[in-house]
């Protein structure tokens, strides 16, 4: 009997409003030169007022749901990965379980930062063929523009908000499956990524509100050494175990973090850059939402049809890494 596990359906959302270059550089000393030459971004998008990460993950949420032609009241599972959380309890998953209508879904959401969505393709995946869940709906979502310290230049030029989503169940015959994944972390490497306040260690208090330790740092050369490395592995993985060779690799689905790692990516993999994924330009780094658009988008403008193996490979704070080969 077939146990394989398949994508049934992908949506994305990302907010109207632009940030340009351009308009970073009226609050911030860059400009589109400095910024495009050493990252590959021109705009992100930026979540309106009162727009949180639930309301982005709802609205990703339901294209996957349309496109995979499965009901909302069906799904029983939904995991949103996040490190944007609306708040630090309850878990954004439950808002969006009730924002659906999936009332006998188990919601929950996880951290493990850029890594997250590929994180949950695996608990989901496993989870389906152990029979505790047949309907998946996983989520990578962000708003990262409300933990951007919007006076660093070397970070707040490289983030944006948005949310991707995909719905798995089992695989029939005929369709495509997951074919591998692979997750690892590296906890030694903590501080290289991180928000080092509003937490348990450092709680936000009158006294250090206006320290801005609520927000993302980074050491950048460190990041981008590890994080080539890592997904390089990674990557490798989980094409052996499906037993793939680059020319059997019709796109590769990196994360979109800078694309100078893409291009490193792509050189390591002896994949042509025709073949390999970018949206950064239009986004930036929306961290676990930054594989689920891609694939979204390369699903729904044509860079993929049935048969084709994809890679999807991505690094995260943590550090955490992942990889999953698919055939569409």
């Amino acid at each position: 009997m077939r146990n394989a596990v398949t994508i049934a359906g992908t949506g994305s959302y990302l907010p109207e409003k632009v940030m340009t270059n351009d308009d970073l550089s009226k609050i911030v000393d860059t400009n589109d030169e400095w910024i495009f030459s050493r990252t590959g971004i021109r705009e992100r998008r930026i979540a309106a007022e009162g727009e949180f990460t639930s309301h982005l993950a709802t609205k990703a949420a339901e294209k996957a749901i349309e496109d995979s032609g499965i009901a909302a009241e069906d799904i029983d599972l939904i995991i949103v990965a996040t490190i944007t959380p609306d708040t630090l309890t309850p878990a954004t998953a439950c808002y969006v379980q009730e924002n659906i209508g999936a009332k006998k879904a188990v919601a929950f959401d996880i951290s493990a930062a850029c890594s997250g969505f590929l994180y949950a393709m695996k608990i989901a995946k496993r989870m389906i063929e152990g029979g505790a869940s047949t309907n998946a709906l996983i989520i990578g979502a962000e708003k990262l523009s409300a933990f951007v310290n919007w006076t660093d230049r070397t970070t707040c030029v490289l983030f944006g908000d948005g949310a991707g989503a995909a719905v798995l169940r089992k695989s029939e015959e005929g369709e495509g499956e997951i074919i591998a994944t692979d997750i690892g972390t590296d906890g030694a490497q903590t501080h290289l990524l991180n928000i080092p306040g509003g937490g348990s260690a450092c709680p936000t208090t009158v006294k250090n509100a206006g320290e801005g330790l609520a927000a993302l740092a980074m050491s950048g050369q460190e990041v981008f050494k590890h994080a080539v490395r890592r997904m390089k592995t990674s990557a490798n993985t989980v094409i052996e175990r499906a037993g793939l060779q680059p020319e059997d690799i019709a796109l590769v689905i990196p994360h979109q973090a800078n694309v100078r790692i893409i291009d490193a990516i792509a050189d390591r993999l002896a994949v042509p850059n025709d073949r390999v994924f970018v949206n950064l330009h239009k986004y930036g780094n929306t961290s676990a939402a930054a594989i689920a658009i891609a694939l979204d988008e390369a699903n729904h403008t044509g860079k993929i049809k049935r048969g084709d193996k994809i890679v999807m490979v991505a690094f995260g704070a943590g550090m955490t890494w992942a990889a999953a080969a698919i055939e569409w």
